[in-house]
């Protein structure tokens, strides 16, 4: 397949850009750069033609790696590079997902880890002698078992290392303790819970489903969770993320009460997952994450209060402005 024509990449990147506005966004986590991609976007946000905030986790290839040793934490215009991307095992629907016990639909499988624990340390190694964040794809609870645990060997004392597990969707039990021992931050994306809770059950089993998408737990042991919505996985609309937090209902109000309702969050610990929070899981909670002095002006103007407005009102908000560094970069007259 002949390689799109670079002002072509950028245009559709620029439309992106837009669409991310649309729904006020003012930042983004890019999770996850193949080094023969990361020098456009650098080039991008120097020239200014790419202004929504990107916190750009790399995948640890040899030439990211490199980059990083070289470069250390890197900011080019609102291009901030300072994580590597892990991917430590599959997706809990096609059963890839690396589960201490068996899936419950499929006997004596366990679903796989893509890499060795060697090859993980050695990333958490690099990672903690440049001041690196390292941000961990994990769904099932032995990927997470594993992750927490390299991480606990290689955060040791240190507790600002802010390292992150990306979903965080199923652990066992005994793990949770790790979060809060090592301040580990859960980064988590609601609407996964909603997306999948028609057949979560059905592969993980009454018991072991009870800790899956245990977002208030996490919040409990973490003291902070990050919220995102996962596109193009999911939907780009941070509405629906902050919808399925505190109801833990799909789009159309289902199930009635929502599901496993003792894990949703409180409005404003989604709020704060989504604002500030998020912002602190970045380094970058002195810039933005909040309105105060000193800080960017990074806000939008919503037509509904999500804050107190019921459940089935909040998908009916959308957004009226979307302001980047006090500047309006989205209306909708």
């Amino acid at each position: 397949i002949p390689e799109m024509p670079l002002d072509k990449q950028l245009k559709l990147m620029q439309a992106a850009q837009e669409d991310l506005f649309e729904v006020g966004l003012t930042s983004i986590n890019d999770a996850g750069i193949e080094s023969y991609n990361r020098q456009k976007f650098i080039d991008w946000y120097a020239n200014g033609d790419l202004t929504i905030k990107n916190y750009s986790m790399l995948f640890p290839d040899e030439d990211n790696l490199k980059f990083a040793q070289e470069n250390g934490d890197f900011k080019k215009g609102n291009l901030h590079i300072r994580s590597f991307k892990v991917i430590s095992d599959g997706a809990l629907g096609s059963r890839g997902a690396c589960l201490i016990e068996s899936y419950a639909d499929k006997q004596h499988h366990h679903g796989f880890m893509l890499r060795s624990l060697e090859e993980f340390k050695a990333i958490a190694e690099v990672a903690v002698s440049i001041g690196y964040q390292v941000n961990s794809h994990c769904i099932g609870d032995s990927a997470n078992r594993a992750m927490l645990q390299v991480y606990e060997e290689y955060i040791g004392n240190k507790l600002d290392h802010r390292w992150k597990i990306e979903h965080a969707q199923v652990i066992a039990p005994e793990d949770f303790d790790y979060f809060e021992n090592y301040k580990i931050i859960p980064s988590i994306q609601p609407t996964h819970c909603t997306s999948d809770m028609r057949w979560a059950e059905e592969r993980l089993g009454e018991e072991r489903v009870k800790y899956a998408y245990a977002y208030k737990q996490l919040l409990e042991k973490a003291g902070i969770v990050a919220l995102g919505t996962d596109f193009p996985i999911e939907r780009i609309s941070q509405l629906e993320t902050f919808y399925a937090a505190v109801s833990r209902m799909d789009r159309k109000g289902k199930p009635k009460g929502g599901f496993q309702i003792e894990n949703a969050l409180s409005r404003e610990a989604a709020l704060r997952g989504m604002t500030i929070w998020a912002a602190f899981s970045n380094f970058e909670e002195d810039e933005k994450g909040s309105l105060e002095a000193g800080k960017d002006a990074d806000f939008v103007i919503l037509t509904q209060d999500i804050m107190t407005i019921e459940y089935s009102e909040i998908l009916k908000t959308y957004i009226d402005k979307t302001y980047l560094k006090g500047q309006l970069v989205y209306s909708s007259e």
